[in-house]
């Protein structure tokens, strides 16, 4: 639904508009929500059973604004690459629709425009979203210099989880359990992100580009396992760390088999499937987020 709806704003948007729009990813939605629901754990996991309205919809509104900001930022520094591979050929930078000066400055515009929204909830928490913005702009360079960079990648998309407790909490005193949190949210990143880098491995592989796809190779799905486990323990890290009540631990469980089951029937050689799996991760999230508010209530 959330897809149809963004995919139409896109859609029906003015031409000179469009392009923009685009950059952004607009019209796929999964990477913002995958970028905000572990900020949504961490205002829950604060404020309780009664978090407040205007800090959710401020969280809300910068993560979308954020990922734009770190798309435009991809996008110009890898527009020669991205030119190269099947898939993101027609991206507006690497298709020369958008400018690189105008790709930078929507890029910059946003990323102003969300601290911005966060001052709604406090200072604090622009001031927190604005130290992880050279993390952002270093994120697409890590495909050319670092073995690794989906694990870079985990790092810096789970920093909401900072950004959300700070919303509800208007400090940057962070308690252990933000810690498991963010954990979690690293390790799942790491899942989702090796799933979705399998779609262009053969390109990745004739370019040079750095991936988990072809880091980990055949033995991609043993990884994924551990990394499974990791993030679920962070999660029920966080919570025994908590007053939290039963019905947490008993959702967290329904999550994990959820994400294991993805994991297991997953072709990592059919790039469709690779991306329903992608997009099919943000319901281990929700589970995650719905677990923490039944917590809050038993």
């Amino acid at each position: 639904m959330l897809h149809k709806i963004s995919a139409g704003v896109v859609t029906k948007s003015p031409d000179p508009v469009r392009p923009y729009l685009l950059l952004m990813r607009l019209d796929r939605p999964t990477g913002y929500v995958l970028y905000l629901l572990p900020g949504l754990w961490a205002v829950v996991f604060a404020s309780g059973h009664r978090p407040d309205l205007l800090s959710v919809a401020a969280i809300a509104v910068a993560a979308v604004l954020i990922r734009g900001f770190a798309c435009a930022s991809n996008d110009v520094t890898d527009r020669e690459i991205d030119a190269r591979v099947a898939r993101t050929v027609g991206r507006p930078v690497a298709a020369g629709t958008i400018s690189v000066r105008n790709g930078i400055l929507w890029g910059a515009a946003q990323a102003l425009a969300a601290l911005l929204v966060l001052l709604l909830a406090n200072v604090e928490t622009a001031l927190v979203a604005l130290a992880t913005y050279p993390l952002i702009v270093a994120y697409p360079f890590m495909k050319r210099f670092f073995f690794w960079p989906s694990g870079f990648l985990g790092l810096v998309m789970s920093t909401y989880v900072f950004v959300g407790w700070t919303a509800a909490t208007g400090n940057t005193d962070y308690p252990p359990a933000v810690y498991g949190l963010y954990a979690a949210g690293t390790f799942w990143t790491m899942v989702h992100d090796a799933i979705y880098s399998h779609q262009d491995k053969e390109f990745d592989r004739k370019i040079g580009v750095r991936s988990s796809a072809l880091l980990f190779g055949g033995a991609t799905k043993a990884w994924l396992s551990l990394f499974v486990v990791l993030s679920v323990a962070g999660v029920l890290w966080a919570g025994s760390l908590t007053s939290i009540g039963w019905a947490f631990y008993a959702v967290v469980v329904l999550a994990a088999a959820y994400l294991a089951h993805l994991l297991f029937r997953v072709d990592l050689d059919d790039p469709k499937a690779c991306w329903d799996t992608f997009v099919a991760n943000t319901n281990y999230g929700w589970i995650v987020l719905a677990a923490v508010i039944a917590g809050q209530f038993t």
